[in-house]
Parts: structure tokens; sequence; C-alpha cells
């Protein structure tokens, strides 16, 4: 049981009324510095209160019974009310930079499955080995599989790469692709196969287009695009535009391009980030923070969801999201299921359902970088909340559910990649929750991508080192 009580805020008045600091600007560590490190410890290892670290809550440790405590004190415990004192929305920061903290803390007595390749990582359900299939890329960012055994990548610099069956790096790129503005976190995303490639030969391509104006220019506009063609000989022909947002959309914001593909039906599936422009995700006139369906060709669908009567942007399927970063298909049950990065803290997993509000930056787990508040509220009436979230955040990004005969124990379990924690969780999801999450690879390299091959193995690509590697089972 906790030592004394769950925790203890400095109480106001010992400030003195002349020197009492003035909170309303000030960002979270500086709030527990100056109200609870006293009590708590300046490392949150506890001291007249208790650790805020250790995972004990002597009056309950939800969310909102973290809220209640600090908005309401404890006065006969000496834990002043700071309602009034400090917003609502800082009580929120307050509560996220606790569960950071203590995630911190929990975690550093954790170990980790931290593959190395040739030998054998154990997991809960099996056990696999990792090999680098192939090195020498440059910012990998998206995967598709040939059917004669080869891969595309794309880099996000703008190339577009030819690995082998075996693993080998063609040296001739493909030419010919559209201009792309690697700028900020843009450039060259996305690549998929038509569901029908065999037949059609189409490929489809997401990425940052810059503002034809700006071409020659250093300073650049730069839009989300999607177009598709084909490959003849090293050489990208027949180039469509299947969608841009409107002129007006070109932005100078290097931030959140989202861009992953998901076909269905004859329909194509895809996420645009709000290009760190966050109410717009909440505007329907524009194309950020949104899904949008497509038919495969471009078309807008007529029966797309209507907003409320509102005028919305043609082919949005859904509203208010940061920068989905994952998009993947449930093999089974049809269901589109995204990822998406939150700010500090507050990264999501979505279940994409046609006319929802995912709610950013009305309603978000996380707060500003610098550690000042975005909102008080984690959830609103008319908003969907995610199936789960990660505080911190761990950088998610690229999303497969494993379908095949290698890993059978892990059939149709979603495969989380992240970038900041540099690891692979794998989440078990029944009846829409989440019902088992582990973490099955940490500490090789951030994840861009991962996906399931033909074969049945597990492909991820990393950054720092830019390698394709995939996972092998073994006994």
């Amino acid at each position: 049981m906790k030592r004394f009580f769950p925790f203890f805020f400095l109480p106001l008045p010992l400030f003195g009324q002349d020197k009492q600091p003035d909170f309303s600007k000030m960002e979270v560590g500086k709030l527990y510095e100056n109200l609870c490190a006293s009590c708590h410890g300046a490392k949150f290892e506890g001291g007249l209160g208790g650790s805020l670290t250790d995972g004990i809550w002597k009056h309950g440790g939800s969310d909102a019974q973290l809220t209640k405590a600090i908005e309401e004190g404890f006065p006969q415990l000496g834990m002043v009310p700071y309602k009034g004192t400090l917003s609502d929305e800082q009580i929120r920061s307050l509560v996220v930079f606790m569960r950071e903290k203590e995630a911190e803390m929990k975690s550093k007595g954790m170990t980790f499955p931290k593959p190395k390749a040739g030998e054998v990582t154990k997991t809960d359900h099996l056990n696999y080995t990792l090999e680098v299939v192939t090195e020498g890329l440059k910012i990998p960012w998206a995967i598709a599989f040939l059917p004669d055994g080869s891969r595309l990548v794309t880099e996000r610099g703008g190339d577009l790469r030819m690995i082998s069956k075996e693993g080998s790096l063609d040296s001739q790129k493909i030419a010919g692709l559209p201009a792309v503005s690697a700028f900020g976190q843009g450039g060259l995303m996305e690549v998929a196969l038509h569901p029908e490639y065999s037949k059609n030969g189409w490929v489809y391509l997401g990425f940052s287009d810059p503002h034809p104006e700006d071409l020659e220019k250093k300073e650049k506009r730069v839009l989300t695009a999607v177009v598709r063609g084909r490959i003849n000989d090293h050489q990208w022909v027949d180039n469509e535009v299947i969608w841009k947002g409107p002129q007006k959309d070109y932005s100078r914001s290097g931030a959140h391009f989202g861009t992953r593909f998901v076909f269905k039906d004859g329909y194509l599936f895809f996420p645009v980030g709000e290009r760190g422009e966050n109410m717009n995700a909440q505007k329907l006139s524009n194309s950020f923070g949104k899904t949008f369906r497509l038919h495969d060709d471009g078309r807008v669908p007529d029966n797309n969801p209507t907003f409320e009567g509102k005028e919305a942007l043609a082919g949005i399927w859904t509203m208010g999201h940061r920068n989905p970063q994952g998009f993947a298909l449930h093999p089974e049950t049809g269901e589109i299921w995204s990822t998406e990065h939150g700010p500090r803290g507050g990264d999501e997993l979505n279940l994409i359902q046609p006319g929802n509000n995912y709610g950013w930056p009305v309603t978000t787990y996380g707060m500003n970088y610098n550690g000042t508040p975005i909102t008080d509220l984690t959830e609103k009436e008319g908003i969907t909340n995610p199936v789960t979230y990660w505080v911190p955040s761990i950088a998610v990004c690229g999303l497969d559910f494993y379908s095949g005969k290698p890993f059978a124990k892990w059939q149709n379990d979603l495969l989380v990649g992240s970038l900041r924690a540099k690891e692979i969780q794998r989440l078990r999801i029944r009846d829409g929750k989440v019902t088992e999450q582990e973490t099955i690879l940490k500490d090789y390299g951030r994840i861009r991508d991962v996906a399931t091959g033909p074969d049945g193995l597990i492909y991820a690509l990393m950054n720092d080192p830019d390698q394709l590697i995939r996972l092998v089972p073994a006994n």
C-alpha cells in the first residue's frame, strides 16, 4: 500500500502572496517542479508524498481519478485543490506528464526482445531469427511485393528502387517519376500494387507534390498527391493523377503528410495528415486531417458519407486525424485500421468507420511537445475514441495484419511499427478490443514499414540502419 497518500502537491500559501509564480503559461515540467517536486521528489521517487511512478494509487489510478485528485485535492491530508488555480488543460497536462514518467520507470524494469542477426529471439508465442535482406537504402519508406518475388521500395528522397528476390538492390532506379518534393517529413512515401496488378500492371504512389511555381525555389509549397502508373523496363509510364487536394491546400509546412493505401471492393482508401495546422482537421473544406475513399481510378463515389449537411470536400471518408502513419485491412473482417501520431503522448490506434470524427485537436491523450497543454478533453460526444493509445508516444508507423503460415500463432495479429521507440509491437484484437500486446522486436532501428511477404515472412523497412530485414521462424 502507498506509504502515505497518493500524491501531495505543495500547498500554494507556502509561496507567499507576493512571491507566488505565474502558472498560467508554465510548461508542465515547471508546474511539477513548483507544485509537486518538494513532496513527490525531483525524480518522482516520493517523500512526504508517495512516488508517482510505482503504479500504486491509494485513491485510484485512472486518468479521471488522477484529474479529480488534482482538482479537488485532499485537504485533510495537506494537499490543496488546484481547480481554479490551474486550468483544466494544465491539469490534463500534469496527468499526461505523470503517465510519461510512470511508463518510463516501468520500462526500466522490463526486458524486451533485442534481436541480433543470426541469433534466436524469443517471444511469448514463438521464436524467430532476424535476417538482413538488403542494405544500402536511403531513408526507405514503403514496400510492395511483386509477383516474381522482387520488391519495390520507395526512398523518401524521391527514388523508387527495385530489390530482387534474392535481396540485391538494383543499381538502376525507376526513371520518369512525377516531380517529388523531399521537404521536411515529406517526399516519396507510399507504394502499393493494384489488387489485380498481374492483369493491369498498375502501381500507386503517394508523395509530396511541389507547387509548379516553386520548382526552382528553395522555399516550397507542397501537397499530398496520389498517382498511378506502370513500370516498363525501369521506366515509369502511363502516369495518371488519382488525387490531389485543392490548389489552396498547397502548404509551406513540412509536417504530417500521412499517406498509406488500402484497396477494398474496388475502392482506394488513404489518409492525409493535417500538415501541422491543427484545427484544419475539423474543417471539411480542406484535405487536411482526413481519410478519403475513391474508386481506384480516382472517381469520387456517389455514396460517400455526408457530414450533417455541411459542404465537404469530395471524397472525404473520415475527419479529425493528426498524422496517420499506418493503414491496414483486416484479412477476415474487412475492417480498416489506422495508427496515427499524437503530439507528446497520445499516439492512437483507430478503427476507421465512415463519417466519423476522430477528434484531433478537440480531444487528445497528449500535450504539446514543449509541455504546454492542448486540451483537457480526451472524449466528447460525437467524437470516436481510439481503440487504444500510447503514452509516451512511440511514433507509430507502418502497420499490417499478419496473414501467413510460418507465424501461424500470430495469425491476424496486428503488427505495429515504431520510429521513436524502435520496436515492433504485436496486438491481438478481438471484438474490436486489444486483448494482448507484446513488443516482439526492440532497439534494432527505427521501423518505418512492416509487412507480411508473399512467403509469409515478416518484413520491415528500417531507418538507421537503412535496411530491409525479415523475421524467420526458429525452433
